[in-house]
């Protein structure tokens, strides 16, 4: 089965149209991150998330790691998926799902070694799916996501072999190496950025290269 696609880092209601356009099944609204491209503010982010039909997922990235912070920031955005790109205390996912029971949750794992196998699996019976990065939460200025690096897909495969929730596949994608993740690592969904941009700008170039690619 072709993956899922999320385009990440939608900065305005035309790059949205244009990622659906090429075939995106999923956007990212990047909000207050610590580091990395795409952030908007809650308020841009909520008039995004009102004109994209409910058939697409829209995913806000919250650097969040409180349970009521979590959901406020849900609220000021309404997108219909969240998705946690630090750590939190388990106990938070079952909070967060009862407030907000019709809302999905995804959590982000930073693939840097063995234990991230080990973490992924612990974390996934909480979570509605699962999204794999390149990110190093415990630098001095954290990186949440949108570093463009590719990390260990022979660790990836392994969480995706293991889980028991779907699992996104993200980090420094692009038209030349997708053929090759997909084959390597078997994800539910791919999610880029940096891959289809130019200048920081979305490129419906490169979006149709990217997409071509994973029709092959």
């Amino acid at each position: 089965m072709k993956p899922r696609v999320k385009i990440c880092c939608i900065s305005s209601i035309e790059e949205a149209r244009m990622a659906m356009q090429f075939g995106a099944s999923a956007l990212g609204l990047v909000a207050n991150m610590p580091s990395g491209p795409g952030i908007i503010s809650d308020e841009e982010i909520l008039a995004i998330s009102k004109i994209i039909p409910p058939a697409i997922a829209t995913f806000i990235l919250t650097s969040e790691t409180l349970a009521n912070e979590i959901i406020l920031h849900h609220q000021r955005t309404l997108t219909n998926t969240i998705q946690i790109v630090d750590t939190v205390k388990e106990g938070m996912y079952a909070q967060i799902k009862a407030s907000l029971p019709a809302i999905k949750l995804v959590q982000v794992i930073h693939v840097i070694d063995e234990s991230s196998i080990d973490e992924a699996i612990r974390i996934a019976h909480s979570v509605d799916a699962l999204l794999l990065d390149s990110g190093n939460p415990n630098a001095a200025v954290k990186e949440l996501g949108g570093t463009g690096r590719v990390h260990n897909w022979t660790l990836s495969k392994k969480i995706v072999e293991q889980s028991k929730v779907p699992v996104f596949l993200a980090g420094g994608l692009n038209a030349d190496n997708v053929q090759q993740a997909i084959d390597q690592v078997q994800p539910f969904g791919l999610d880029l950025c940096s891959g289809v941009r130019t200048d920081k700008k979305l490129d419906p170039y490169k979006l149709e290269q990217f997409f071509n690619a994973i029709s092959k």
